[in-house]
């Protein structure tokens, strides 16, 4: 396998120290190998930027074939949402806690991104989502997700009414603090605490979780990631929002509707060559460990 990629973009986290010098061993090694290098705009406040151009993220996403993503998880979404329309591969650095995405550990950096960069890597496709907020049949805000799109309650202590249809057939009205619409990547993430199954990253599938339903009987639910879900919000008096990644947020009107759907990009994401999505559940998890 060659190598396609030549033009690598860097993207960090903020406000870790840990940051500067991963970066700063990073930029050396990519020198090294005489790659170009891009920087993300606001990184000349974290770190001596010399010569390197900075670029603001859409052109990043523009400019580069590979972006490298310092930080954890979260990080890693918020790049996700704008490099993957533009078709950009993303490797993760893990300086975050869990590092489901992000799985090269920063001392193992130069080593793997050698063998990456010489062709020999595992590329996964990630399904995102698509969220719109109707109201009154206009689109009032629209958002994408990697992990989830959330509509829940906010505010007060206070559950919300949702009517959910699925393909405009109507699967159920709930009572609950909230819905959670993950895809696969996402099962590991909130929808897990709330009870949702984990969804292999390879299956064509959302999975729908109630968040605290009053009903025992409104279970969690895996559909078809071709359908298109519409969660209608009831109730003169809900105070409610909309969140994606847990990162962007909408607040709600009483009758409006969430309409969630499979974006039409999907994201490419690189692994080493020894990555294992099973052994990564295993470490997470403590599976298989004994007592």
């Amino acid at each position: 396998m060659h190598n396609e990629f030549s033009r690598i973009g860097l993207i960090s986290k903020t406000g870790d120290p840990r940051v500067r010098d991963t970066l700063h061993r990073l930029i050396a090694h990519l020198r090294g190998r005489g790659l170009e290098i891009l920087l993300e705009a606001d990184m000349r406040s974290r770190i001596d930027t010399g010569d390197l151009p900075l670029l603001e993220r859409p052109a990043l996403a523009g400019a580069c074939d590979l972006a490298i993503v310092v930080g954890g998880d979260g990080t890693m979404l918020n790049a996700a949402r704008d490099l993957a329309p533009a078709g950009v591969a993303l490797i993760g650095i893990n300086l975050g806690r869990l590092g489901f995405m992000t799985d090269i550990l920063p001392e193992d950096m130069t080593d793997e991104l050698d063998r990456i960069l010489s062709g020999q890597y595992r590329e996964e496709s990630r399904t995102l989502l698509h969220a719109r907020v109707l109201r009154e049949d206009q689109v009032v805000h629209t958002s994408d997700a990697l992990n989830d799109v959330v509509v829940h309650k906010w505010d007060i202590a206070r559950m919300i009414e949702l009517e959910v249809h699925i393909d405009g057939n109507l699967l159920s009205t709930q009572r609950a603090d909230g819905l959670i619409v993950c895809t696969p990547t996402g099962s590991t993430a909130y929808a897990l605490s709330g009870g949702g199954p984990i969804l292999h990253p390879r299956l064509d599938a959302f999975g729908l979780v109630p968040i605290c339903p009053h009903s025992l009987n409104n279970r969690p639910i895996v559909i078809d990631d071709a359908a298109i879900i519409d969660i209608g919000l009831h109730g003169d008096d809900t105070q409610a929002q909309v969140t994606c990644d847990g990162q962007v947020n909408f607040t709600l009107m009483p009758g409006d509707r969430v309409r969630v759907c499979r974006h039409e990009h999907q994201l490419r994401l690189i692994h080493p060559p020894g990555y294992d999505y099973f052994g990564i559940l295993q470490r997470k998890f403590g599976w298989g460990v004994h007592s």
